[in-house]
């Protein structure tokens, strides 16, 4: 059985962490409050947005579309969204190991490169073949973090749309965590560029309906698209932001509901060396008294 001292400073140590797990806790809670109010803001925009580019493009020919060229796929863009900072479960480590994944068995043999936004996977992808190589993308992607912002994401998302478009890359997959809720992010996989040909829904059609488009038709959907891709990337980031502090929040409350319980044990296990030890020093003193009496 360890000392007290030992004991002593253990109790001592697991106070200071319980302390500052539930600080985080707090923390992390603050902040994905704000971030459910983004999401939850910015999701209504984004389903009409998109409900009218479906609708719009139902009825044209997109093929001929800059962002929705059929072409042959040979270098591929995995855009790897994580965090800046850890103690957040594995919600870093399962979209580096998902983006691992596609890269070497979904779309083996080609040309794939990483782009990071987040420290995490940065660090993951740097010394890896998949780091990319030329300033035709955006770099130091992990400063979206301090100030996500609509207006930061754009340029981010345009330089991304322009090296699709200069021929620089034939298909673009974002990889990041949609937040579902506090407890649960879910991995996704979602094809940014070239863009899906709308799926039109059982029982619906759009060929009966009779617009006047002013300007045409055409022209609205190419000022749609990229209004689309940008909303599309932004709504991307703040589910990662709400799901990562989710994410922090639960594992620091698990944190905190550990080291409670390894310290209810620690003092009882304390309680019961300093009671063997004054029941030692209690028989020391009876038979030293019994020794003398003798």
């Amino acid at each position: 059985m360890a000392n007290l001292k030992e004991i002593r400073n253990r109790i001592v140590s697991i106070e200071s962490t319980m302390q500052i797990t539930s600080a985080m806790k707090m923390v992390s809670a603050a902040k994905l409050k704000r971030a459910q109010d983004a999401v939850t803001q910015m999701r209504p925009y984004a389903n009409k947005l998109q409900e009218i580019l479906s609708s719009l493009s139902s009825s044209l020919d997109m093929s001929e579309n800059v962002y929705a060229s059929d072409k042959e796929e040979k270098n591929i863009l995995l855009i790897c969204v994580t965090s800046n900072r850890g103690l957040c479960g594995g919600f870093n480590n399962y979209i580096i190991k998902e983006t691992k994944r596609l890269a070497a068995e979904e779309y083996a043999g080609k040309n794939v490169s990483v782009l990071s936004i987040g420290k995490k996977a940065n660090d993951a992808f740097k010394r890896t073949e998949y780091n990319i190589k030329g300033s035709y993308l955006p770099s130091h992607l992990e400063e979206l973090w301090n100030d996500l912002t609509f207006d930061n994401v754009v340029p981010v998302a345009e330089k991304i749309m322009k090296a699709y478009t200069d021929g620089h890359i034939d298909k673009i997959v974002m990889v990041y965590n949609h937040f579902k809720n506090v407890a649960t992010q879910i991995v996704t996989t979602e094809q940014f560029l070239p863009i899906l040909p709308p799926a039109e829904e059982e029982g619906q059609s759009t060929a009966n309906l009779d617009y006047i488009f002013e300007p045409s038709k055409a022209e609205i959907v190419e000022e749609l698209i990229p209004k689309s891709l940008k909303i599309q990337m932004y709504s991307a980031l703040l589910d990662s932001f709400a799901g990562e502090h989710g994410a922090r929040m639960t594992a620091m409350h698990k944190a905190t509901d550990n080291a409670a319980e390894l310290n209810k044990g620690l003092k009882l296990e304390y309680n019961k060396a300093r009671q063997a030890a004054i029941t030692n020093e209690i028989l020391e003193i009876v038979g030293g008294a019994e020794a003398l009496n003798g």
